[in-house]
């Protein structure tokens, strides 16, 4: 039978289609899967969980240049409710509705937004994967609808050069082990950035939400990755924001990043990791490490005031620990993997400030454990368990805050490419100052999110 084929026409290249967007393939279970056709890729399906650094092993093979395309999709049914203690903060408020006029009204800040069930905006990502030569590779990620902004804008864009494009004896043996990326391209600081939920793109998170710090940002630079036998170790050189300036030079310095660790399947049934990372930046108009998620928090509303809304209250439940300037992060995260169980773990420790001279350095605390279970053929069906607690300094009024967060929750991957999960989650705030809108808070309830990737 004649299979159906589309025709794209992009930067006046002519690509042929089929309607899978490339040639399938059958896995071992019997499910047709889309082939890859581009090197040293991370899968944006099923395929794609549990890996961290892209691989040292092709994938595919090389037969000139290829275009590849790419789509990630998320719904979200929200049932969550929040509470809390703070003390009423008057101030003047802008007159709303017609029945009031000339002086401002006077209204409390630290009310609550009133929220109830119902579905959230979905959002999505599209990827464009360029085949260039054998062993380089170009990546562009945009987000076609996000919540903090629902327009479409461009996430990252890199250059990945896994084999040395000069034939030469030396630079073969250090590609063989080595992989280098340019451009604006997602920090690899910790582990947790490769299994949380990027904007439309979840099912590498067997939960809804990510962290509550979390250390998640693209920045423009180079990075180096050296793998071999288990050993890995990570370089970075990065401006140290979310987007290239250069203005007010002298208030900015780079960011540095590392990473150690080793990670390899001892047999059929055991995998284990353990990595360690550091970044530090002396200096930034904005450092954004922990505030570069430009896709926003997966709990809308929670903890925020009355006229919060969703663009501009985009980072709800999380905790942004305010070290705009300078910063200084460590992290380690066990992993391991034992036929379906896989534990995940973290331990993070960061040190900043808001400002120079001005702001006294201060130290945020971050830890995680989170269990899943993975059963069926294909590992189809899965159950998850996370408890995330953050503590420390987050300015002169909050010296000694803690945050904990507990989720549980499932999911079943109809195909490798769709996905179906839902979780339950509770969050508590304890010792923020009484005129701060979260002391007392907690938000708790159910979240379901439907999703597709490929």
């Amino acid at each position: 039978m004649t299979r159906t084929r589309f025709f794209l026409a992009v930067a006046g290249l002519t690509i042929a289609l089929n309607p899978l967007g490339a040639q399938s393939v059958t896995d071992s279970a019997g499910v047709s899967q889309r082939k890859i056709d581009i090197q040293y890729l991370r899968p944006q399906d099923q395929r794609g969980i549990n890996m961290f650094e892209t691989p040292k092993v092709a994938g595919a093979e090389y037969n000139g240049f290829k275009i590849q395309w790419g789509a990630a999709f998320a719904q979200q049914f929200q049932g969550l409710t929040h509470k809390n203690t703070a003390d009423s903060v008057f101030q003047a408020a802008s007159p709303v509705g017609p029945g009031v006029a000339g002086a401002a009204a006077v209204a409390n800040r630290n009310r609550l937004q009133a929220i109830g069930n119902g579905f959230n905006n979905a959002v999505a990502n599209a990827y464009l994967h360029a085949q260039l030569a054998k062993g380089i590779r170009i990546q562009l990620t945009s987000y076609l609808s996000a919540r903090h902004h629902n327009e479409t804008w461009v996430k990252d864009g890199f250059i990945q050069i896994d084999e040395s494009p000069i034939d030469l004896p030396i630079l073969n043996t250090i590609m063989k082990y080595t992989t280098v990326k340019i451009g604006h391209f997602e920090v690899n600081y910790g582990d947790f950035h490769f299994k949380r939920s990027d904007n439309g793109q979840v099912l590498y998170n067997p939960l809804v939400g990510n962290a509550i710090m979390d250390a998640f940002t693209t920045e423009v630079g180079a990075e180096a990755i050296f793998q071999k036998s288990g050993f890995l170790a990570v370089a970075a050189l990065t401006n140290g924001e979310v987007r290239g300036q250069i203005l007010r030079a002298s208030d900015r310095s780079p960011a540095f990043m590392g990473k150690v660790g080793f990670d390899k399947q001892l047999n059929s049934d055991v995998r284990t990791r353990l990595t360690a990372s550091y970044r530090n930046q002396g200096s930034a108009a904005s450092n954004t490490l922990y505030s570069g998620d430009r896709a926003g928090s997966r709990y809308y509303y929670v903890l925020e005031n009355y006229v919060s809304t969703e663009s501009a209250n985009f980072t709800s439940g999380n905790i942004n620990p305010g070290f705009t300037d300078k910063g200084n992060s460590v992290m380690v995260n066990p992993f391991i993997k034992v036929r379906g169980a896989e534990f995940f773990g973290m331990y993070e420790v960061a040190k900043g400030r808001a400002a120079p001279n001005t702001n006294p350095t201060r130290e945020v605390k971050q830890l995680m454990a989170e269990g899943t279970y993975r059963l069926l053929k294909g590992e189809k069906l899965f159950v998850a368990a996370r408890w995330n607690r953050v503590t420390g300094n987050l300015s002169s009024t909050n010296p000694d805050i803690s945050v904990t967060r507990s989720n549980v929750g499932g999911g079943w991957f109809i195909l490798p490419t769709l996905m179906l999960k839902g979780e339950y989650v509770t969050q508590k705030y304890d010792r923020f100052a009484r005129t701060d809108i979260r002391n007392g808070g907690k938000f708790q309830g159910f979240m379901l999110e439907a999703a597709t990737s490929f």
